[in-house]
């Protein structure tokens, strides 16, 4: 058994004509890990080091499940075995004692060793295996406990059937015979059994968003080559830069941009949001995105495992086996638990064969049994771990992705919501509206030079500008010497001409006075633009302003924000005029404008130091340092991969509202683990004393190792059954 040291993206996917592509399910080189230890990871299937359950796919897959399938097998087995020996031994329980009528004493014992040995050594061999290593391996779990206590029920039985008069009479009950518990060691097989298969089934539901996911793929793609002919390729032959004709009612094969042609696209897939999506030339877009009844030509940008399915994908699997912050407790209580329970089994033992009535070491053994069977903690290991699972699967379906399980905990605490401006409150796609060069610059010379050195910058505004070129017919010129001041904005030379464009803080940079223009540029900021300043040869020559519509969906989702609570916080590179004419919009409630990324971190901080607890919602690469120090990052799936890498929650189509689904979720899960760990806990709590038979001296009753085996397995299908409500919880 070993553990992976690669992530889960390398190891999930391989290389095919140089780009990445995600592996069939039925690949034997998969990679498996254990629901309870994430850290647990090997290639193929096997069971746990530590805990000894099965292992499942890291990225659940439609492959059969195998060990699904071996322990239905041994469950069917031992059932067939377990009625009868059920019925033989219990059967003197009714009026008339109808089976020792039947059959002899001596013969009826021999009839149980029959029955109960296939189930006991065929049936219940994992459980030996399994418990075996947990000893060997110094790390006990459940599968001790049962290995243990079954083992102990079947060979005292059959030494006890085998060498009768090797036993005292402390063994001995008032007619001399020694009792056997082949019945009890069955049903305690056949039991377990049916709760590792309604586990494992029930474990299977968690994976189903992915299954989804996985289903959305489209399976094929009509690539149209370069003599103008059409052929349906596999999708994993699709090449980036493929033109790929989409044609009515088909799947967006693989992210990239119309080039022709015109329809609505249905993005519920990613958004949750019924409404088609208009798309025409330029558009975005994705993969297994549904085409409605228009016909278009596109350009292929992202491949493979590129893609934003592929990423979405790969970024739920790895949440679902992440650790919550809780489920430190439970594992320390577990860590502690298999110990205590055995040292609580051996007192039981020496308890009742010291003071039990007779026979003494009968009821010794089996009341020691009983404790071993019922303590197994395996609800108390899954109580976190299956909500976790079926959480961020439920949240991928309604747009936010989880990077880990910590920022699922988290997000409900959140007190304070930093946001930053362009690509979160707005569109992000900003288009160019003031052009205003020096009276002694050419302006479509002017407007040249600066979308030509605008073309090298990945911002949104800058993109605004190139576009804005391009509409006017205009080329753009070769840079030399390109800079980007993070910040602050971009310089280079152009045909020999030093060139700079930027915020205040950049002109200062260079020495540029740009006071006659101050009043000009405030007015256009007030209108709600984005105001840059251009100097050509050390000279101030002209301003330029960008205009970026708000979002429809962003003044609902402040609103949201605030009936949640939230303090929203505006932390915005741009000028404090063009921030606090959208936040007078949006009823933001506080605006910090003309920051830098290190300042972004350092307002982060500073509210962190007032004791608040700090989401951070941006979608840019000079928003990642600020993403990466906040208590919960939230990063504009619509933004760069920078951002989304140092986020723990994505938002898929930069919807803020998608924070308050997760706020929400984010609560129910957490009630969802606090109810599982309860149920796990009390279970034992009261579980272990009962079956140690404190009840006994008052009540007379003790707890049969055959009900302490069903109520031990239903423990954890009652945990399993509780997580998986959250799939159709109200969000």
């Amino acid at each position: 058994m070993t553990e992976a040291k690669t992530s889960c993206h390398e190891n999930h996917v391989h290389s095919t004509h140089g780009k990445l592509q995600i592996k069939n399910s039925s690949d034997p080189n998969a990679i498996y890990t254990c629901p309870m230890h994430p850290e647990i990871r090997q290639i193929g299937q096997g069971s746990c080091p530590k805990c000894g359950m099965a292992l499942e796919p890291l990225i659940a897959n439609d492959s059969e499940n195998e060990e699904l399938k071996d322990m239905s097998k041994r469950f069917w087995l031992a059932a067939l075995f377990t009625i009868p020996l059920f019925i033989i031994s219990m059967g003197d329980l009714f009026p008339g004692q109808p089976i020792s009528k039947i059959i002899s004493p001596k013969f009826k014992v021999y009839l149980e060793l029959f029955l109960a040995t296939p189930v006991c050594l065929y049936s219940a061999w994992p459980f030996y295996v399994r418990g075996i290593d947990s000893i060997i391996r110094k790390s006990l779990n459940m599968f001790t406990l049962i290995g243990i206590g079954v083992s102990v029920a079947y060979l005292y039985s059959l030494v006890a059937t085998l060498f009768p008069s090797m036993f005292p009479n402390s063994f001995k009950d008032s007619l001399g015979h020694v009792a056997v518990y082949y019945e009890a060691a069955g049903v305690i097989v056949t039991l377990i059994l049916l709760g590792q298969v309604l586990e494992l089934k029930a474990r299977n539901q968690t994976g189903e968003a992915i299954k989804k996911l996985l289903g959305l793929a489209a399976k094929t793609a009509r690539r149209i080559s370069e003599d103008g002919s059409e052929e349906d390729i596999p999708l994993e032959n699709v090449q980036l830069n493929d033109k790929l004709r989409v044609r009515p009612g088909e799947k967006i094969p693989v992210d990239g941009i119309v080039v022709e042609g015109k329809s609505n696209v249905d993005e519920s897939m990613i958004t949750g949001e019924p409404i088609p999506v208009e798309k025409s030339k330029d558009s975005s877009v994705v993969g297994a995105t549904v085409n409605g009844t228009g016909s278009f030509i596109m350009e292929a940008k992202k491949i493979g495992s590129d893609t934003l399915l592929s990423r979405i994908i790969h970024m739920v699997a790895e949440a679902q086996r992440s650790k919550a912050p809780i489920q430190k407790l439970a594992d320390v209580v577990a860590g502690y638990f298999v110990p205590i329970v055995l040292l609580i089994a051996i007192i039981t033992f020496i308890v009742w064969a010291n003071w039990g009535p007779d026979p003494a070491m009968a009821y010794a053994i089996i009341n020691s049994v009983a404790v071993l069977i019922i303590a197994c903690p395996c609800a108390l290991g899954l109580a976190t771990p299956m909500s976790i699972m079926v959480s961020t699967g439920r949240a991928a379906t309604m747009g936010v992705l989880f990077k880990n399980a910590e920022a699922i905990e988290i997000m409900r605490k959140v007190t304070t919501l930093v946001v930053d401006k362009t690509g979160t409150l707005t569109e992000g796609r900003p288009e160019l509206v003031t052009i205003n060069p020096e009276a002694a610059q050419n302006k479509d010379e002017f407007l040249a030079m600066v979308s030509s050195l605008e073309k090298g910058s990945e911002h949104p505004l800058a993109e605004a500008i190139v576009r804005g070129a391009e509409k006017q017919g205009l080329s753009l010129i070769d840079v030399d010497d390109f800079i980007s001041v993070t910040g602050k904005g971009v310089k280079g030379v152009i045909k020999g001409r030093k060139i700079a464009l930027g915020n205040k803080a950049l002109m200062k940079e260079e020495n540029i006075s740009i006071d006659h223009v101050i009043n000009e540029a405030e007015k256009y900021r007030r209108e709600g633009q984005t105001v840059m300043f251009v100097s050509i040869d050390n000279k101030f020559a002209g301003l330029i302003g960008v205009a970026d519509p708000i979002k429809e969906t962003s003044l609902q989702a402040i609103t949201e924000l605030h009936n949640e609570g939230l303090e929203i916080v505006m932390l915005t590179g741009d000028s404090k005029t063009t921030a606090e004419a959208v936040a007078s919009k949006l009823g933001i409630d506080k605006v910090v404008a003309e920051v830098l990324p290190e300042q972004k971190v350092e307002e982060v901080k500073r509210l962190q130091a007032e004791g608040k607890i700090v989401a951070m919602a941006g979608d840019g690469i000079n928003d990642a340092p600020a993403l990466a120090i906040a208590q919960v990052g939230i990063a504009m799936g619509t933004g760069t991969d920078v951002a989304m890498e140092s986020a723990g929650v994505t938002l898929v189509k930069g919807d803020l509202r998608g924070i308050v689904r997760a706020r929400k979720l984010s609560r129910a899960t957490m009630a969802n683990i606090k109810q599982n760990l309860f149920f796990a806990f009390i279970y034992n709590a009261a579980g272990v004393p009962i079956a140690a038979g404190i009840l006994f001296p008052a009540f007379e009753i003790l707890l049969s190792p055959m009900i302490a085996a069903a109520a031990m397995s239903f423990s954890s299908i009652s945990v399993i059954t509780n997580s998986l409500r959250l799939k159709k919880i109200k969000i």
